[in-house]
């Protein structure tokens, strides 16, 4: 039996392919132009395909984009959160991977073990995406780096910095300054440094990825500022405001980076926290750019994993 093709972290998938989908992302935005947002593309190459949408914590972008992808493409969606799956109620992941197989054509998971994603995905006979889990978010990463290239050309030997928490979201940065060939400079406090894992793969693979506890020095010079909330979902507030507030985002820490960098978000945001107002809302920010994006990158990933990338 062929192996399905599965989305699960950057680090994993062939280069080449990653590059494909976003040039493909940005061919299928283009397409759309002028389009109203209830209308199917006129590509329709995912008619007959069915996604289940498996969330098991709120979502707006994750699910909304999802959904839109599909329909859009000629396709449908079945959400399901974990309340609606016998998972709730004690069926393995293994079991609920085999019987969905059975019904659809893929799977999209949203859930905070990363663990339960390649449990799905080892036992799913057909393709799995990871739609985010409290290890990666690697969906958000491609519409990320097309965000980048339609405003600042090929990322290839930029710049990107990230000033806050070192999250999932910096894991999957990590990843992506590997593959996509990019530097990508990390300010943290100490207490929430990165994932060892990731910058153990950057130090293995020769990533350009440097760590530094100076929000100052990392966004120096820099082509893209980037940070995240400061408590995600499921996380204990704890001290996290007290450790974090040197690395917020300002106006004046922005004037470090290079005039025309620009600066991103992956929403949800607090605003006046990790970041100030000023420059959410400032001529900078791409921050609904970027939002908009995951509608197109998931088009794309989508288009991949069912073999219909052009």
């Amino acid at each position: 039996m062929t192996q399905p093709t599965h989305f699960l972290d950057l680090h994993e998938i062939d280069k080449a392919a990653l590059r494909t989908m976003i040039d493909d992302a940005l061919a299928v935005k283009k397409a759309r132009s002028g389009k109203p947002k209830g209308t199917r593309d006129d590509d329709r190459s995912l008619e007959g395909r069915t996604l289940a949408a498996i969330f098991e914590f709120p979502s707006t972008r994750t699910r909304v984009s999802f959904d839109m992808a599909m329909r859009q493409l000629g396709g449908d969606t079945m959400v399901l959160n974990s309340g609606d799956l016998q998972l709730g109620r004690g069926e393995t992941i293994a079991d609920t991977a085999k019987v969905l197989s059975r019904f659809v054509d893929a799977i999209m998971i949203r859930t905070s073990d990363h663990g339960k994603l390649l449990e799905l995905a080892e036992n799913a006979t057909i393709p799995v995406i990871n739609g985010l889990t409290n290890d990666s978010h690697p969906c958000q990463l491609m519409a990320d780096i097309l965000t980048f290239e339609e405003h600042k050309g090929s990322i290839e030997g930029k710049v990107v910095a990230w000033s806050g928490d070192g999250n999932n979201m910096v894991s999957s940065w990590i990843h992506a300054a590997g593959q996509f060939g990019f530097e990508f400079r990390v300010a943290c406090p100490e207490a929430l440094s990165p994932d060892p894992r990731a910058l153990d793969w950057a130090r293995q693979t020769g990533a350009n990825v440097h760590v530094t506890r100076d929000a100052d020095e990392a966004v120096r010079g820099a082509d893209c500022v980037v940070t995240d909330t400061w408590v995600s979902m499921g996380d204990d507030a704890g001290d996290r405001h007290n450790l974090l507030a040197p690395f917020q985002v300002t106006e004046k820490l922005m004037e470090k980076a290079a005039s025309d960098a620009i600066f991103m978000h992956c929403l949800p945001a607090h605003r006046d926290e990790e970041a100030t107002a000023a420059v959410m809302d400032g001529p900078q920010s791409v921050i609904f750019d970027e939002a908009e994006n995951r509608l197109h990158a998931q088009k794309a990933v989508l288009r991949w994993c069912l073999g219909q990338t052009r």
